[in-house]
């Protein structure tokens, strides 16, 4: 076992406390947004006693498992993260991997710096990923279906008034018409004063009850972090979700989505592609958004952890990563699943021991350690801790 301490990213976007509570650091009044715990160059983790992961993974590839290294090349698949939302992220979808393979290979054949801010796809990586909530966690994620979203801007009175770009939520097919006005609404030009009239309209029902009322707020609420930004219309049309404490989803390639508000644990490919699609000053490339976006309705599909007597699995697919969570119900001893490939444990309340052939090792909340393919380990204690493992 190694005992490794995650990289700190600084997001305009984060909270400055919540990070630091889970891992008992003082606060700087900085924003704290994310603690990546994993091998990404841009925030490689630190192994306790000297070096890096990355390097320890290089030098002993065995530690990731057989499987692993004959899926992903010697590569650790995954990035688990603590996240800590204080206002919006930017509306993104992310690409499958002949998206990203593709996307890569053309940028670079264009001599397009990989710093550059025009630069879509980073790396040749899909990038799927779930966030589960520490506490509740709010969001928007897929397309709503777009009848139900034509009635929620005529409830507001708009219908007459928008009739020119929500038009063809009624009029056209599904996808068609999704696409026609999600593009539409990032270009209003001289209709911009319609975010106006939305956002006008909005304040009135605040109060209203039901989806409306969730609608009118959720336009309102982002008009207070990017105003009069016609991309607050694009949002509109999304899901908006809440996930308590334990809950999660997963997003996979091309689901248009953006978090709002809360702390989660995020476990994702390793993989920094993240195509724009508003609520950001970035660049946001339309034809890679055509390219990559699912412009179809989408249900939220809340996720639960399913298993017993202390070790439980959410229930995802994806081949670069699985989270797990370790929660004893008892005083009895547990054993470490995925003995076949190498693991990250993240300690987010409570204290553990994890016990190897080499001797106990002590777990307070906020600490991490990476668990080697072919180690038994047995755990005991109380409280939560979140593993990561790759999906190979």
């Amino acid at each position: 076992m190694l005992r490794i301490t995650g990289s700190r990213q600084s997001y305009a976007w984060g909270t400055t406390d919540s990070i630091p509570a889970i891992l008992h650091r003082p606060c700087d009044d900085l924003p704290f947004a994310e603690y990546w715990l994993g091998t990404h160059p841009l925030g490689d983790a630190h192994v306790d006693g000297g070096g890096s992961l990355s390097a320890t993974l290089t030098q002993q590839p065995e530690l990731l498992g057989q499987a692993t290294v004959e899926a992903f090349g010697g590569r650790l698949p995954f990035l688990m993260k603590l996240l800590s939302a204080g206002s919006p992220l930017s509306l993104q979808a992310h690409p499958s991997r002949t998206q990203a393979e593709e996307g890569y290979a053309h940028e670079s054949l264009l001599g397009i710096p990989l710093s550059s801010p025009e630069r879509s796809f980073k790396d040749d990586w899909p990038k799927p990923e779930a966030i589960i909530a520490l506490e509740p966690f709010e969001g928007l994620v897929g397309f709503r279906d777009p009848l139900a979203t034509a009635e929620l801007f005529e409830a507001l009175g708009l219908g007459e008034a928008l009739s020119s770009v929500i038009g063809p939520l009624r009029d056209r097919t599904t996808t068609p018409a999704l696409q026609e006005v999600f593009l539409d609404v990032l270009s209003l030009g001289e209709r911009r004063h319609l975010v106006d009239e939305v956002l006008g309209a909005a304040v009135r029902h605040l109060d209203a009850p039901g989806e409306l009322g969730i609608f009118a707020r959720t336009a309102v609420e982002l008009d207070e972090h990017f105003p009069g930004d016609p991309s607050i219309l694009a949002a509109l049309l999304l899901n908006r979700f809440v996930l308590q404490a334990g809950e999660a989803i997963t997003l996979g390639a091309g689901v248009m989505h953006a978090y709002l508000r809360g702390t989660g644990v995020e476990v994702m490919a390793n993989s920094d592609n993240v195509l724009r699609g508003g609520l950001t000053r970035k660049h946001i490339d339309v034809d890679a958004l055509l390219h990559v976006v699912r412009f179809e309705p989408t249900r939220v599909r809340v996720l639960l952890p399913e298993g017993s007597d202390g070790i439980y699995c959410y229930p995802t697919t994806v081949a670069e990563f699985e989270v797990w969570l370790v929660q004893p119900t008892s005083a009895d001893v547990i054993d470490l699943p995925r003995t076949d490939a190498g693991r990250i444990c993240l300690v987010t309340s409570g204290s553990f021991t994890l016990s190897d052939d080499d001797g106990p090792l002590e777990m307070a909340q906020g600490q991490a350690v990476f668990v080697g393919a072919g180690e038994h380990v047995h755990v005991a204690g109380h409280g939560r801790m979140f593993m990561a493992t790759s999906g190979a």
